[in-house]
């Protein structure tokens, strides 16, 4: 059983949350500070014992877990032919503009927005649509009706971040289908990335709505975007997967890959397949400490900070702290000067605001938030 208050030693192994800047404590980049599920790194032990580390196609057992994943989280069956195995879900992403767009056309999303979703438009050379996330009663929702005034008949896309990075929301049954028909009336496809989706911190209050679960006529211009690599700290490994039940739509989507993703590595297929058929008792023990972490954090910033807004975090291990009340600049450089690396927020789409990942040892993350605190008073 891993105990997630052991620190591991990170710095110096080249990794990029820990190396890029030495000099300070980084909570940036979302990759936990925990080793992953003990049946994960005894597969990649077994396969590396075989000792041959050719080409790698997925292997039957992988495929029938990942259909058995499906099934036992969004309650759907679905045919391997309609997976689509990936290098990861940033590349996914940049594919499906070049799928599914060209020059002059548009993509929209909602703001603040994980980073990569408002830069992917210039891979297809396209326009770049963002309307802000609107607060409704103390939570986060999408502005429809900015929306509808922004979309344009050369809109193609529409990506979605559910559970949503970095404001943490669990969209609703509801609200996935009122986008769903925003979708179908302006005939643009769905591209939702899932990544989060087995890290929503109270499932009974806030269960996940996949685009897959939308009526069929919905469902039918979706790509759902999904991967273990978040949930279980394999994001080094290198492996997503889409679910992309039309035909059309799929075959533009691979059609589109040409010879720019790389090749899957073959530890990565067998790391993927342990962690969904073993891993479902340390992810239960990963979100019971993610709880302890997340009240810590919001009860902390709340009472000391009372300028600062912490949304109620739903999902993931990522806090969006929004300074823009209080008297301060750019509270990014008041982090630096406390000696801690976090997420600049303008790189999500809003500035002086801060997203600090909390997925580290509940003792380390205090000593941040006492740091925070005082740099930001």
């Amino acid at each position: 059983m891993t105990n997630f208050d052991t620190p591991v030693a990170r710095r110096g192994t080249g990794s990029l949350k820990w190396d890029r800047r030495t000099d300070l404590d980084p909570y940036w980049v979302a990759d936990m500070d925990f080793t992953s599920a003990p049946e994960i790194i005894a597969a990649i032990r077994t396969r590396v014992d075989h000792g041959v580390f050719g080409y790698a196609v997925p292997h039957t057992s992988l495929v029938e877990t990942l259909q058995e994943y499906l099934q036992r989280r969004m309650g759907v069956t679905t045919p391997a032919s309609q997976i689509v195995h990936l290098g990861g879900l940033v590349p996914a992403l940049s594919l499906a503009s070049r799928a599914f767009g060209k020059p002059g056309d548009s993509l929209m999303t909602c703001t603040p927005v994980y980073p990569p979703f408002l830069g992917i438009h210039d891979d297809a050379s396209m326009e770049l649509l963002t309307t802000d996330h609107l607060e409704v009663d103390g939570r986060w929702t999408m502005d429809f009706e900015a929306m509808e005034a922004q979309v344009t008949s050369k809109t193609k896309l529409f990506i979605l971040s559910n559970p949503q990075n970095p404001l943490g929301r669990v969209y609703t049954k509801e609200e996935m289908i009122q986008l769903g028909s925003f979708c179908e009336k302006h005939d643009l496809i769905l591209l939702s990335d899932e990544i989060h989706c087995d890290l929503i911190l109270n499932e009974a209050r806030t269960p996940h709505f996949s685009a897959l679960n939308l009526p069929e006529p919905l469902r039918d211009r979706t790509i759902t975007l999904l991967s273990p690599s978040k949930t279980y700290n394999i994001a080094g490994l290198g492996y997503a997967f889409a679910v992309i039940p039309n035909d059309t739509i799929r075959r533009r989507f691979e059609g589109a890959r040409g010879h720019t993703l790389p090749e899957i590595n073959c530890i990565a297929y067998y790391a993927a397949e342990a962690a969904y058929r073993h891993g479902e008792p340390w992810r239960q023990d990963l979100l019971a400490y993610l709880r302890t972490n997340k009240k810590l954090l919001t009860k902390t910033l709340r009472e000391n900070l009372p300028g600062v807004k912490v949304p109620n975090i739903e999902a993931t291990y990522l806090a969006w702290i929004d300074c823009r009340d209080l008297d301060v600049d750019q509270p990014i450089q008041k982090a630096e000067a406390a000696g801690l690396f976090f997420s600049d927020g303008a790189f999500f789409g809003h500035g002086r605001c801060l997203r600090m990942n909390f997925g580290t040892q509940t003792a380390r993350l205090k000593s941040a938030l006492d740091s925070l605190v005082k740099a930001l008073q």
